[in-house]
C-alpha cells in the first residue's frame, strides 16, 4: 500500500499549539519563533485543505476539524517514540560482534576483551575470525579488527602506531627465516625456513628455535613482556598496522566508541 507523505514538521507543530493554545508557547517550546509556528500551521492547514485554528476574543481556539484529529497524532508520535527506541536497542545494548584475525584474538584481543568485561558484567562479545577486507553489508557486525594500511572506505582507529619486528628465541635459536602470508620480505632473501599460517603461529615457531619471524610489533607484545621471545631487530616502523574498523552507522554506536576507549587507553 502507497503511503501518503506525512507533513511531520507541520504535525509536530500543532500537537505543540493545540496543548498551549498560544502560537508564542508553542515556539518556545519548539526553540523556533512565534511566526514560524504561524507558517507551519499554514501550511498545514493548506496540505490537510481545513482551518485548524480561529483566533477569538478570548485567544486562540482550536476548530472540531483540528480537534478531531488529535488523540490519533498523540498516539502516533508515541509510536515513532516506540520506534526509534526499538531501532536503538542493539546499539545502546552491551553485546558486541567483533570480526578479527585468530592470531590477533589469541595474543592480544582476547585478554584486553576479558580485563574490559571486567568492568562490566552486563559485557557479551561475539568473536569472528576475519583475516581480509569485510563486507558490512553481508555480516551482522559492530565493528572489526584487521592489518591494514588505513580505515579505507569506513571509520576507524589505529590500535597501535604500525610496524613490524623481528623476533627469535631469548639466547638464540634458529636463524632462518620463518613466512607467514602477509609477511614482509627483503630482496634476494633465502627461501624460508618454515612457513605458518599467520603471524602468530609465526611468533610461537620462533620461540621454539625454528627462527626469525617478522611480525606486526603489537602482536609480539605479550609474548616479548612474558619473555617467550626477545626482539632481535626492530620495531621497524612502517605500514601496516591494526585498526579497529566500522562504517559510520556503527562507528556511532556508544558501545563502539566505548570499545575503542577500552582497546587504546583513551
Amino acid at each position: 500500500m502507497k503511503r501518503t507523505h506525512l507533513p511531520l514538521n507541520g504535525l509536530r507543530v500543532l500537537d505543540a499549539a493545540a496543548r498551549h493554545l498560544s502560537f508564542t508557547r508553542a515556539a518556545d517550546e519548539l526553540a523556533v519563533t512565534p511566526a514560524a509556528v504561524g507558517q507551519q500551521i499554514r501550511a498545514l492547514e493548506d496540505t490537510l485543505g481545513t482551518v485548524l485554528f480561529r483566533r477569538t476574543a478570548k485567544g486562540l481556539e482550536l476548530t472540531p476539524e483540528g480537534e478531531a484529529g488529535l488523540d490519533a497524532l498523540r498516539a502516533g508520535f508515541l509510536n515513532f517514540e516506540e520506534a526509534v527506541r526499538a531501532m536503538q536497542a542493539g546499539q545502546t545494548s552491551k553485546s558486541l560482534t567483533i570480526a578479527a584475525p585468530r592470531d590477533l584474538t589469541a595474543k592480544w584481543l582476547a585478554p584486553r576483551l576479558a580485563a574490559y568485561a571486567a568492568t562490566d558484567p552486563e559485557l557479551r562479545f561475539h568473536l569472528i575470525a576475519a583475516d581480509t577486507a569485510i563486507d558490512f553489508t553481508e555480516a551482522n557486525l559492530d565493528c572489526a579488527i584487521l592489518l591494514l594500511d588505513g580505515p579505507g572506505e569506513h571509520e576507524g582507529m589505529a590500535l597501535a602506531a604500525p610496524g613490524f619486528i623481528a623476533v627469535g628465541r631469548p639466547g638464540g635459536g634458529g636463524t632462518g627465516r620463518i613466512e607467514w602470508p602477509g609477511c614482509p620480505r627483503g630482496e634476494n632473501e633465502a627461501p624460508p625456513a618454515l612457513k605458518v599460517a599467520d603471524a602468530g603461529l609465526a611468533i610461537d615457531a620462533a620461540a621454539a628455535g625454528f627462527g626469525i619471524a617478522h611480525v606486526p610489533a603489537l602482536l609480539a607484545e605479550t609474548d616479548l613482556a612474558a619473555g617467550r621471545v626477545e626482539a632481535v631487530d626492530g620495531p621497524q616502523d612502517g605500514k601496516p598496522g591494526y585498526w579497529l574498523i566500522a562504517p559510520m552507522p556503527q562507528w556511532r554506536q556508544k558501545k563502539v566508541k566505548a570499545l575503542a576507549a577500552a582497546l587504546t587507553g583513551a
